[in-house]
């Protein structure tokens, strides 16, 4: 074995990793098309028929809805937005209670505080780093309005189950489905078994507007108010004679003619998007998954994963090096990595010091929850020793390049007696 990078040594991936550009020539003649029509929007924040969107808009919905075999698909310029219109939709008001997940992008739990609500962490599974149904169960009390589960790094959480809890006791199950475009579990896509799902076009998700968003519903009423939401509500009330109007005050989410032209090429090319991503990480599961102390990404029996972020578990004692100096190691063979993905949110200073809105602590005055201590274990373990992770949706790597990055965590593992001097 020749010297670690990190003592001087060659790297095992001699060159930086090109950026995976999925945007091209396709993309550009949608765009300019757009263009040449003079209509780069076409929403109206009154009623009529251009309430919907503009004509790429709506075509795009159309495909999107098609694609994953859902009655409706309303577009958003963000996720973010979308969960926040998921929120509103379900009719959520101040006190109702979310169950969440601690480990995710801070926007998902940000969510229900848009409209007053309490966000609940619930633990997740330490093998798919979804919700933990059991914890989910036991959250479960008297003012719990939805359940907010999360398809973290592309892996279905155990959705149907969540689907038959929530339905159980009269919840709904929202899907975060950000990570986990074209996931299954038991041969429905993950996005879909849900009362509503949304999905993210950001610029770094596999598929991609640059910004943007899709909620998915098979409920008509739930879609409608989706669309308000999305398109300043509170106009839209009268003209249709709704009677139930909570949460109805809308904002400005709409996504723009030109995304969505984009978003029809990007989708029609999803599979090849999506199987790039895949191939490599189970190049990397199959290369790796004999080393002690390194427990690669598994797949639950029944799902597909789609690897918006291959995360594998680092067990210190095994491997006799804290995992700080091995993610380091790595970074100077030319693999990159980062470690722990993100602090349980409940340590965001809005929960630590319970204010959201105003001086007051709103909405954390309308409930006595507190979020002290170590609220979620496996979260904590995950994110203090445990988890390694490699962004599988940035690099665009040959299969030289994917035998490299195998070679520089064997390297690195290999190497571990000496890196023990970076501890001395």
């Amino acid at each position: 074995m020749s010297q670690l990078a990190i003592f001087g040594g060659p790297k095992a991936v001699p060159q930086p990793l090109r950026p995976y550009r999925s945007i091209g020539e396709e993309e550009k003649r949608a765009v300019a098309a757009v263009i040449d029509s003079g209509c780069l929007s076409g929403f109206y924040g009154s009623w009529g028929e251009e309430f919907l969107g503009g004509p790429k808009v709506r075509e795009f919905e159309a495909a999107w809805a098609a694609r994953f075999r859902s009655r409706h698909a309303v577009s958003v310029n963000s996720a973010t937005s979308g969960l926040f219109a998921a929120m509103g939709a379900i009719g959520l008001g101040p006190g109702d209670e979310v169950i969440v997940p601690p480990y995710i992008m801070s926007a998902t739990v940000m969510a229900p505080l848009v409209y007053g609500g309490i966000p609940v962490f619930a633990d997740i599974e330490d093998q798919t780093f979804c919700l933990d149904v059991d914890a989910v169960k036991a959250a479960i009390g008297p003012r719990t309005k939805a359940i907010l589960a999360v398809n973290l790094f592309g892996h279905p959480a155990r959705l149907h189950e969540l689907r038959a809890l929530a339905d159980r006791h009269g919840l709904h199950l929202i899907e975060d489905n950000a990570q986990a475009i074209l996931a299954t579990e038991n041969g429905k896509f993950a996005g879909t078994i849900g009362h509503i799902g949304v999905f993210s076009l950001n610029y770094h998700k596999h598929i991609h507007t640059g910004e943007g968003g899709i909620c998915l519903t098979d409920d008509d009423d739930l879609a409608l108010r989706l669309q308000m939401i999305r398109n300043h509500a509170e106009n839209i009330v009268e003209p249709l004679n709704l009677a139930a109007i909570p949460s109805l005050i809308g904002f400005n989410y709409r996504l723009g003619e030109m995304a969505a032209a984009v978003g029809l090429v990007q989708l029609a090319h999803a599979e090849t998007h999506v199987g790039r991503r895949i191939r490599l990480a189970e190049r990397l599961v199959e290369g790796l998954k004999d080393l002690p102390g390194l427990t690669v990404p598994t797949v639950r029996e029944g799902c597909t994963h789609a690897y918006y972020v291959w995360t594998a578990r680092y067990d210190e004692k095994a491997v006799g090096v804290p995992r700080v100096v091995f993610s380091k190691a790595l970074a100077a063979e030319g693999f990159p990595n980062f470690v722990g993905y993100t602090r349980p949110l409940y340590r965001l200073p809005v929960f630590q010091r319970r204010i959201g809105y105003g001086s007051s602590g709103f909405p954390f005055t309308l409930t006595n929850r507190r979020y002290e201590g170590e609220l979620c274990p496996v979260a904590e373990r995950l994110y203090r020793s445990e988890a390694l992770c490699f962004e599988t949706c940035m690099p665009d790597v040959s299969d030289a390049e994917i035998d490299q990055l195998i070679a520089a965590v064997r390297k690195v593992h290999a190497g571990r007696d000496e890196l023990r001097r970076l501890e001395a």
